[in-house]
């Protein structure tokens, strides 16, 4: 997918100006930037839910999990999961369970959940939604350190499994460090940066020295 000139104004305000972005297939692209920056908008683009000036070449279909884990509070976590897929696919869940570690949960509610696993819930139902591309705003947002780690081993598990395209969005450099291929940075809606994350996955959470490396030569540099 390839955004060109992309502009996006609301009254006189630019939250976007004249991007070109074109996204690598089978990679996964961190958006950073500050409060304001224009990162959902471009999220929105990219899912085709708001109109914009310029071009978007190569539209794919998208799976989208917003900040809010979003699920459907009368139904189940399998019935959540069954809400995205048709009939005929149904047997993928049970696999997508164990995978997110929500066995013995499938017919628990959304309020009998942690804030974790309904977390799980929201990004396994990403997952199975029948899409070429993922989205994901600030998806590790406001979890404890322990939560996040183990999300984002999640999402990078899950990656590895399918090779998909995802975009996500975040403001936390660190989570870019560890679950991107590539850093774009966002200010005042325009890119401001755009660097190479090369190393491989699994990335270590806990290894300070490699994401003070990683910062320096990539997201810090000029």
């Amino acid at each position: 997918m390839k955004l060109l000139g992309v502009t996006k104004k609301y009254g006189d305000k630019f939250a976007l100006e004249n991007i070109d972005l074109e996204l690598e297939e089978g990679k996964i692209t961190a958006i950073l930037g500050e409060s304001g920056a224009g990162k959902t908008t471009l999220l929105n683009v990219l899912a085709g839910l708001i109109p914009f000036e310029g071009k978007m070449e190569g539209a794919m279909p998208v799976s989208y999990l917003l900040q809010d884990s979003g699920l459907l509070p009368n139904l189940t976590v399998e019935g959540n999961l069954k809400f995205v897929l048709p009939k005929q696919k149904w047997g993928e869940i049970a696999d997508m369970v164990c995978r997110v570690s929500l066995n013995g949960r499938e017919k628990s509610l959304p309020k009998e959940l942690s804030g974790g696993e309904k977390q799980r819930v929201a990004i396994a139902r990403a997952f199975l939604y029948p899409h070429e591309l993922l989205l994901m705003d600030e998806p590790f947002s406001s979890l404890d350190l322990s939560l996040k780690k183990s999300l984002i081993e999640l999402v990078s598990e899950l990656w590895e499994g399918r090779n998909e395209t995802i975009v996500f969005v975040t403001h936390d450099v660190h989570e870019a460090a560890l679950l991107s291929h590539r850093a774009v940075i966002l200010k005042r809606g325009r890119i401001a940066g755009d660097y190479p994350v090369p190393e491989r996955f699994p990335r270590n959470f806990f290894d300070h020295s490699f994401i003070e490396s990683l910062l320096t030569r990539t997201l810090m540099s000029e």
